[in-house]
Formats: structure tokens, C-alpha cells, sequence
């Protein structure tokens, strides 16, 4: 069997903790806990647990994201070989037992990440199933892929993924939504496997906050979304103004849509390399790539547009809107995976 590693990130803990890293050193896993700066009013706690763990400290809060890296850059120099790395919550919400399961599994697909999955039903806090609905939804529409619990903390994976999961970017709570991302740009396979739900006296000790962290969680997308409308904005008044004055040309509907669309793409290139995936990849190659992309949506946008406007007479102005909806999650896939992918660090 290979080495397994538990890894909790712990901020504010209660005595929970301690007890659950006496249940996982009699499972023989190895563990390291993360102090994510709770302060000294919690250092008894975390003396605790130091028979059971090694705790790593940190001086002042820094986010569930940077706790879990600075996790994995202490397991990726202190172990070697083949092992696997199991994250768990602090809070008593995972068991010993469904540590073992997703390790075993893990174990057993070592290019893939484990998620353990639980049934949020209605015994689950109401914000909590809620979250998980949203987050659940939105990673559907942009990837395509269906998990069931996007949110849970309880996560394995081999150490050959270690370095994949270290170079992905967020400190915060929206650092577990980019790992998930980050799999499905790089065709890392997700596994979920079933565990126990539980929440403790309603998930009071969680210190996820409902709009500060969801928008971190949701940040990237937001400033996707705020960009294309930036630019569907230009276009629109742009193919407006077009359709005004070359209402008498037969070609009216396409030279206005191309004339429109080669305009506000040129800013939303420049919108999205700076401002949304701060890209740092070369000019000429993401330029000449987002121009191929912009080929193939403009083409597939006139084609579209003259189908619903010739075919099933939709109004000139309504169709123009169906059709960016329709081709804005496209856009959104291929420049966030491939045109201003992040380097490997």
C-alpha cells in the first residue's frame, strides 16, 4: 500500500481537531495540519495536536487556498516515492472512514482526482445546498461535465498530480472551484465517490461567507461575463448604427454584422488578456489564436443569424441577441483553456 498523507487546513479549530488527528494517526496515515494564522487563542489546540501531526503555521490568516499549498509544498519536500494526499475540513464533517475510501480509490486511479461526494438533501443547511446548486450549475455550463458536490473539502489524489494542484492559482475558498476548472482544462479525469454527510450544529463553525466567498469563487467568470457584455454592447450599437445606414444594400444584415464584430473583438481581446486572465503567454500567439476564434464565431454567428432571422423570422434585433448568448459559453471555453491558458510555473 502506498503512503497515505492527510492534509487539513485549519483555521479557528475547535477540539474537534485533535481528536479527529488521533483517529487518522491510528488509520496509519501520516498527517500535516496548516495553523492558517488562528491566533494565540487557539495555540493549545494546535498543541493538541502536535503528537499526531506536523503543524505548519502561518502568521496571519492567508485563505483555505494558500493553507492547502503551502500543505502541498511541505508534502512534495519532506516525502518521496509514491504516495497519496487526502485534504479533509477541521470541522468534523469527514470521517476516518471516508478518508480511507477515496484514498483506496485513489490509489487505484492515480491520474485522477477523488472527490468525496455527499447527498445534500434536506437535512443539509439551506445555504449550504444552495451554494453547492449554484457552483454545480455553473461548472456544468462551462465544462460540460456533471459533478454532484462541488464543494466538499474532501479530496485525494497521487503525487503525481501534486504539482498541478501547487501552480493552480487562488488563495481563498475560490482556489477549490479552480482546481476543479483547472481538471477539466486538463483532461485530469474526477472521480466522485459516496460518503457520510455531516453537519455539525448547522455548520455554524464554517467560516465561508456567502457573498465575499462566492464571489472569489465566482470572480473569474464575473469578469468574463462583465467583458462580453462590454463588448456585446459595442457590437450591438455598432451593428445598429450599421443596419441604419445600409438599409438600402441587399448584403445590409452581414456587412453590418461583420463590420460590428471585427471592431469589438479587437476589445475584448485586449479586455480579456489584461483584465480577465491576466495572460502573460505571448502576444502574437494569443492574438493570432483569439483571430481564429474570432473566424470561426463571427462565421458561425452570421450563419446563425441568417437562419433565424430568414428561417424562423425572428426580429433582426432579437436574433442578434439569441446568437450571442448562444456562442458567449463557447468563447468562454476556449479562451480560459486554451488561447490564455497559465504557464506552468
Amino acid at each position: 500500500m502506498k503512503k497515505w498523507i492527510a492534509l487539513i487546513p485549519a483555521y479557528e479549530p475547535t477540539m474537534l481537531l485533535p481528536h479527529l488527528l488521533s483517529e487518522i494517526r491510528c488509520a496509519d496515515f501520516e498527517a500535516v495540519v496548516v495553523d492558517d494564522g488562528s491566533g494565540n487563542s487557539y495555540s493549545h489546540i494546535f498543541e493538541e495536536c502536535s503528537p499526531f501531526a506536523t503543524v505548519l503555521k502561518h502568521s496571519k490568516n492567508m485563505g483555505k487556498g494558500y493553507a492547502l499549498k503551502s500543505g502541498f509544498f511541505y508534502i512534495q519536500n519532506h516525502f518521496h516515492g509514491n504516495y497519496i494526499v487526502v485534504t479533509l475540513d477541521c470541522d468534523g464533517q469527514h470521517t476516518v472512514s471516508d478518508a480511507k475510501k477515496i484514498c483506496q480509490t485513489a490509489q487505484e486511479y492515480p491520474d485522477t482526482l477523488v472527490l468525496g461526494s455527499r447527498k445534500l438533501q434536506n437535512h443539509v443547511p439551506l445555504r449550504s445546498r444552495f451554494g453547492n446548486a449554484v457552483t454545480r450549475l455553473v461548472y456544468q455550463i462551462f465544462t460540460g461535465l456533471k459533478i454532484r458536490d462541488t464543494q466538499t473539502g474532501l479530496r485525494a489524489f497521487s503525487n503525481k498530480l501534486l504539482l498541478d494542484f501547487l501552480n493552480i492559482p487562488g488563495d481563498r475558498y475560490e482556489y477549490e472551484m479552480n482546481v476543479l476548472l483547472a481538471c477539466s482544462s486538463r483532461k485530469i479525469p474526477i472521480r466522485e465517490v459516496e460518503i457520510e454527510t455531516i453537519y455539525l450544529d448547522n455548520n455554524s463553525s464554517s467560516h465561508f461567507h456567502a457573498l465575499k466567498d462566492s464571489c472569489r469563487i465566482y470572480r473569474e467568470i464575473l469578469k468574463f461575463s462583465a467583458s462580453s457584455f462590454i463588448s456585446f454592447l459595442i457590437d450591438y450599437i455598432l451593428y445598429t448604427f450599421l443596419l441604419f445606414l445600409t438599409s438600402e444594400s441587399v448584403s445590409s444584415l452581414w456587412i453590418s454584422n461583420i463590420g460590428a464584430r471585427i471592431i469589438s473583438s479587437g476589445i475584448n481581446y485586449m479586455l480579456n488578456r489584461k483584465l480577465v486572465f491576466k495572460s502573460q503567454n505571448n502576444v502574437a500567439t494569443s492574438a493570432f489564436q483569439y483571430i481564429i476564434l474570432a473566424v470561426v464565431i463571427l462565421t458561425g454567428n452570421t450563419l446563425l443569424l441568417t437562419f433565424l432571422t430568414s428561417n424562423v423570422k425572428i426580429n433582426q434585433y432579437a436574433a442578434k441577441i439569441l446568437t450571442e448568448i448562444f456562442f458567449f459559453f463557447f468563447s468562454w471555453l476556449i479562451q480560459r483553456c486554451i488561447i490564455f491558458r497559465r504557464k506552468e510555473k
